[in-house]
């Protein structure tokens, strides 16, 4: 039975990506997965890094207001990703989950001498991150070369945990969409979903 945690990070219960969390929860459930839910707004999760934590950085990290968080990130053997895009990156309160519980001696170690990251996210099977965008396509792809795809794929879940499988599902134009593109996304999900669970 798979370990899922879904993290949420949109401040309307009515959004889209309120909705397509909705989704992601029904298909889990059908499956019998073990899920976990962090909706980041709704707990009033903490983003700013705090100086003791920040000090604690390269030796021995200060894990004592993240242990929750911590322990579910540990846990999941698949992590399911639900935000919007802003200005082209992660919602401030998502990009704060990163920084705080992806931390040294939790995601990864630093070398001896400070040249590189060690994986410690072992447990991680497989990573899906669903976003929505306002802008077109274009732009994402062509001019700013999808940063937020390459951030999670690369330098997140490529560091941390790189035997893990990554899938990115992605609405452009989130603003404009209807019924029929609704209907195709979320069935893209719900199939990447059946068979990442079963």
């Amino acid at each position: 039975m798979a370990n899922v945690l879904v993290v949420s990070a949109h401040p309307l219960k009515d959004s889209l990506c309120a909705h397509l969390t909705g989704q992601i929860k029904d298909v889990l459930a059908s499956r019998n997965a073990v899920v976990v839910h962090r909706d980041l707004y709704e707990q009033q999760f903490d983003p700013l890094l705090s100086p003791k934590e920040r000090a604690s950085f390269y030796k021995n990290f200060d894990q004592s207001r993240l242990i929750e968080e911590i322990s579910e990130l540990q846990a999941a053997d698949i992590l399911v990703l639900a935000f919007p895009t802003w200005w082209f990156g992660f919602p401030a309160i998502l990009k704060g989950w990163f920084d705080r519980v992806w931390a040294p001696g939790v995601a990864f170690e630093h070398a001896e001498d400070l040249s590189a990251l060690h994986p410690k996210l072992h447990n991680l099977k497989h990573v899906i991150a669903v976003t929505t965008m306002g802008s077109p396509w274009w732009i994402d792809q062509l001019i700013l070369w999808r940063p937020v795809r390459r951030i999670l794929k690369t330098a997140l879940v490529g560091v941390c945990a790189p035997q893990a499988k990554f899938d990115f599902f992605v609405q452009y134009q989130a603003e404009k969409i209807d019924q029929h593109k609704l209907n195709r996304l979320v069935q893209r999900i719900r199939r990447k979903l059946a068979q990442v669970v079963d």
